[in-house]
This record gives C-alpha cells, sequence and structure tokens, in this order.
C-alpha cells in the first residue's frame, strides 16, 4: 500500500458525517443558573477560590462558561498572593480592599471598587494587601479567558492592549452625569460600558472581555433584555428584596415565564445563561449595584452578540414583524458598502 493510500486511510478515520436536520443543533450540557456566594471570600486564609463548573458542563479545562474562568482571589491583611493563566485578557475587580499588583507590566495600586485589565502577561501577577475594611483581608474578583484558549490549543504571545485601571470615584461620576440623561426620548438604563483605547470599534473592556457597571434605583425595575453572551454577574452592593428573574420566554406583556429568581448577595457572583431573558428588580429602598462580565468582546466583534430589549420585540411582533438579528445595519449603509465595493476600495 502506497504511502498516500496510508495517509488517505489515517485521515479519514477522524471523520464523521451527520444529517443536518439533526445535528445541527446538538445536545450539549446547558449553562446552569448557580451562584458563587460571597462567604467564600469572607474568611479564611488567602487563596484563589473558583467558581468552578467545567464537570457540570462537561468540559474538560476549569472554566465557570466555556470561554472564562470567574473566581476570587482571597488576600489576607500583610499577605500576598501569586496569579497565573494562559490568557489574552484578565480582569480584576476589587470587592474589597486595598492593596497593589506587580507584574511584568509594572506595579498598580488599588482600592475598593476599582477594576483593572492586564493583557499577555509573562509570568505571575502578585496581588498584596495593604489593609481591609472588613473581613480581615481583601476580595478581588477575576475574570480571564484560558479556557478559551484552551478550547483552540492556543497560547496568545502578542498584547492587544495597555493594562488598563478604572478608578471606582471615575466610574461613579460618569453613573451620576447620565442619572437624568436620555437617549431617543427614553431613561438613560444607569449603567456605563467600561471601553477600552484598543477596542475602539467594539467599545469593550478587552477584545474578549465586556463589562458594565450598572445601577438599579430603589423601587425600580430594569425590563427583560437577553444577549447571546453568558453573564458572570458579580452584586457589588444590594438591600434585601434585589433580585433578577431569568427564563427563556416572555410572555405578549414582556413578562418572564416561569422564571428562575436569584437574589443579589453582595460581593457574589451568579450565572446567567446565554440567551436568556432577564429582568433587575429593587423593591429596597437603595440603588444596587452590578457588574457582569461576559465574553461578549468577542461576541461583538464577531457580529453575534444580538442584544434584545424586550419593548423592542414586542414593538416588532405587534406590527407583525420577526427579525432575524438586533445588529443594525441600514439599507443606506447596504447601498454605501455595495458601491464601494464595486469601486474596488
Amino acid at each position: 500500500m502506497s504511502m498516500t493510500s496510508n495517509n488517505e486511510l489515517k485521515w479519514s478515520s477522524s471523520a464523521n458525517i451527520f444529517e443536518y436536520g439533526s445535528a445541527a443543533n446538538p445536545e450539549m450540557a446547558p449553562i446552569p443558573v448557580f451562584v458563587h456566594p460571597p462567604t467564600l471570600h469572607q474568611e479564611g486564609a488567602t487563596r484563589i477560590i473558583p467558581f468552578e463548573l467545567n464537570g457540570v458542563l462537561e468540559i474538560d479545562p476549569e472554566c465557570t462558561s466555556p470561554n472564562l474562568m470567574a473566581s476570587f482571589v482571597r488576600v489576607c491583611v500583610g499577605d500576598s498572593i501569586h496569579t497565573k493563566a494562559n490568557a489574552t485578557s484578565q480582569a480584576f475587580y476589587v470587592i474589597r480592599g486595598e492593596g497593589s499588583t506587580l507584574s511584568a507590566h509594572g506595579e498598580i495600586s488599588w482600592s475598593t471598587g476599582d477594576l483593572f485589565v492586564v493583557p499577555v502577561t509573562k509570568g505571575d501577577l502578585i496581588h498584596h494587601c495593604a489593609s481591609a475594611e472588613a473581613h480581615g483581608g481583601a476580595a478581588l474578583y477575576w475574570v480571564h479567558d484560558e479556557p478559551l484558549m484552551a478550547y483552540l490549543g492556543a497560547t496568545p504571545t502578542t498584547a492587544k492592549f495597555e493594562p488598563t485601571i478604572y478608578k471606582r470615584e471615575r466610574m461613579i461620576e460618569k453613573v451620576e452625569d447620565i442619572t437624568h440623561a436620555s437617549v431617543d426620548g427614553t431613561p438613560n438604563r444607569l449603567g456605563i460600558l467600561l471601553g477600552n483605547k484598543a477596542c475602539e470599534q467594539t467599545k469593550t473592556l478587552t477584545h474578549v472581555l465586556w463589562s458594565l457597571l450598572n445601577s438599579i434605583p430603589g423601587h425600580s425595575v430594569q425590563r427583560a433584555h437577553r444577549h447571546n453572551s453568558v453573564a458572570l454577574d458579580l452584586a457589588v452592593s444590594a438591600g434585601a428584596n434585589v433580585y433578577t428573574l431569568m427564563g427563556k420566554e416572555v410572555d405578549a406583556d414582556g413578562n418572564i415565564i416561569d422564571p428562575i429568581r436569584c437574589d443579589w448577595t453582595p460581593g457574589g457572583v451568579f450565572v446567567t445563561p446565554p440567551g436568556w431573558w432577564h429582568s433587575h428588580h429593587n423593591e429596597s429602598n437603595d440603588t444596587a449595584w452590578v457588574l457582569p462580565m461576559q465574553d461578549a468582546g468577542l461576541y461583538t466583534y464577531q457580529r453575534t452578540l444580538d442584544i434584545r430589549f424586550v419593548d423592542d420585540e414586542l414593538a416588532l411582533h405587534r406590527a407583525g414583524k420577526i427579525r432575524g438579528s438586533a445588529f443594525t445595519l441600514t439599507e443606506a449603509q447596504y447601498a454605501e458598502m455595495a458601491t464601494r465595493m464595486e469601486s474596488g476600495e
């Protein structure tokens, strides 16, 4: 038998062929609504506390969602801890405490409410806690895309953005600036997208990660919306009876059918599955804050995030329309693109 024949047999052995109709939507383990409670980072020794869902998702590498890994990092006062990830993007939100992080990119100081991101990093990041207002140590919410790298069998080599910090004071100031603003006559959702100068097109935290600091005033509801990315939501602050309702379907009034209720616990993280409708409810007197982390930088770049707001969808249905995508492209833009292609630009 010739070498060509041997190779053909060898290469053919890995080929599978499926009937399209039955295989187009393969059965896969669903992404669940799970909670990573704050009690995990409020006591004990300095350590990393991973939010591991890979067993539930039937995925080999450690992960919280198929593309992302989320963990708490507890650092007792006076202690230091090393973290490392084979990742293009790492984000750290300071739940509690004051300290600093040293890496190949330099040293940055942080305090409660700050968020910082780092790109591909050679070696470890070393986090030190100088002080903490409670629980004897600092707590960081750490999210990175190492699971995506593991799935692709890749090791990132090029930094796609510069290390960046978002100070709490600046973020709060921006939220206050838009509190009474409006967009197209609709009250603003009182949230700020955290963007990076390296991601001007997508307006995202990094080219993979997406984050929003969202405030929900007391005795208010943020109506349902949905998107294709998984959300790993950190409840930054919340009183009693602040919660998110989630479900796969909505009724004719835009209310979620048979919802799962997830109560917010400050300093805790909960998972919002992709494609599920979810609404935020604040029945307390005080403003509540939530910080979702998503892989929506990647989805936005691919034009597949498809974020939809329930009232927009209901209006379309009343008009007898069902759209295939929420990605906005006008007839004028189509015409301009066609003209440019024809002219060879």
